[in-house]
C-alpha cells in the first residue's frame, strides 16, 4: 500500500491510500492522525470515496511534528569523498551522527523548489531513502525495530555547503525554506520488507550522478531506530533520512552545484521517483 497526502479543487488537503490509478480517502484529517491510530484501527478509516490519482494535487506524504530527523556520513564511499574533497583524514564515527532539518524546509513531490542566490551560491543534492514512524516508542532493541517502522519514503536532502562549512555545524545549511521534499508517497514497511536491498539514485537533468544500493548503508534501519530511540521517544509520523551515496555535486572535480531550472529525480527500487525543480533567484 503506498500512502498520500492530497488534495483537489474540491478536497482540502487530507491523508489517502493509493489504490491502482485511484486514491482512497482516508478518515482522518490529517496522515499524523491516521499513524497515531492502533495499527488495527488504520484499515477501518480506509473508505470508499475515491480520487483518480491524475486528479491528486501531492503534498508531502506526512508533516511531521518536529524536525526531520537525519544521518550524516552513512555510506563509506560518501564519508570518502567528503573527506577528500575537504583534505581530511577519513574518520568513520562509531555511532550514527544525526542532525535535524527544519520543518520549514519542508516541500512536496513535484514542487519548484525557490532557492535564493543571496543566502547561499552552493546547493547541492542528496537522494536519501526515509523512513516513518509509526508507533511511539522509546529505547527500541534493534531486534524490534519492524514493530515501529511505518513505511518508506525517497527524500532530497537539498543542502547549502558554504552555510554549513561557516556556520561549523549542519542545522543552518540544511535547514532553509523548501530544501527538503519528500515523497511521493509512502510505501508500507509490510511490502517494502527489506530496506536494506535497494537501489538508490539520482538523476540531475536526467544525468545519473548517483547510484548505489542501501545495502552500503554504515548504520542500517535497525540501528538507526535503536539508536535514535535511546533514552528519546519517536512519536507517529517522525521522519527519519538514512543519508546519501557517494556523488554529491560539493565533491566533484570541479564542484557542481544546483542551478536555476534543474530538474532532480531521486529514485529508489520498490518506492518510486521524487520529482523537483529549482528556481534560483
Amino acid at each position: 500500500m503506498r500512502y498520500v497526502t492530497f488534495a483537489t479543487t474540491t478536497l482540502p488537503a487530507r491523508p489517502g491510500a493509493v489504490d491502482g490509478d485511484d486514491v482512497r480517502v482516508i478518515a482522518c484529517a490529517t496522515m499524523r492522525e491516521f499513524l497515531a491510530l492502533p495499527a488495527h484501527e488504520r484499515a477501518e478509516r480506509l473508505t470508499d470515496e475515491r480520487v483518480p490519482l491524475t486528479q491528486a494535487r501531492l503534498d508531502a506524504p506526512v508533516r511531521p511534528a518536529r524536525n526531520v530527523f537525519c544521518v550524516g556520513r552513512n555510506y563509506l564511499e560518501h564519508a570518502r569523498e567528503g573527506a577528500r574533497a575537504l583534505g581530511r583524514d577519513l574518520k568513520l564515527p562509531n555511532v550514527p551522527t544525526f542532525f535535524t532539518k527544519a520543518t520549514g524546509a519542508i516541500a512536496p513531490p513535484g514542487a519548484v523548489l525557490h532557492l535564493e542566490r543571496r543566502v547561499s551560491s552552493e546547493y547541492d543534492y542528496e537522494a536519501e531513502l526515509a523512513f516513518v514512524i509509526g508507533t511511539r516508542c522509546k529505547d527500541v532493541p534493534e531486534s524490534d525495530w519492524r514493530e515501529v517502522v511505518f513505511g518508506y519514503t525517497c527524500l532530497n536532502d537539498v543542502t547549502a555547503r558554504d552555510l554549513q562549512r561557516a556556520h561549523g555545524q549542519w542545522f543552518k545549511g540544511k535547514s532553509l525554506d523548501e530544501t527538503c521534499p519528500f515523497g511521493p508517497w509512502i510505501v508500507d514497511a509490510q511490502e517494502l520488507h527489506d530496506p536494506q536491498r535497494l537501489d538508490i539514485t539520482f538523476r540531475l537533468n536526467g544525468v545519473e550522478k548517483q547510484h548505489s544500493n542501501t545495502a552500503q548503508m554504515i548504520f542500517p534501519v535497525p540501528r538507526l531506530v535503536a539508536e535514535l530511540s535511546r533514552g528519546m521517544t519517536l512519536e507517529p509520523g517522525d521522519v527519519v533520512a538514512t543519508g546519501t551515496p557517494a556523488g554529491v555535486g560539493f565533491a566533484r572535480t570541479p564542484p557542481q552545484f544546483l542551478q536555476d531550472g534543474d530538474e532532480m529525480e531521486v529514485a529508489i527500487e520498490g518506492i518510486g521517483v521524487l520529482r523537483n525543480r529549482i528556481h534560483l533567484a
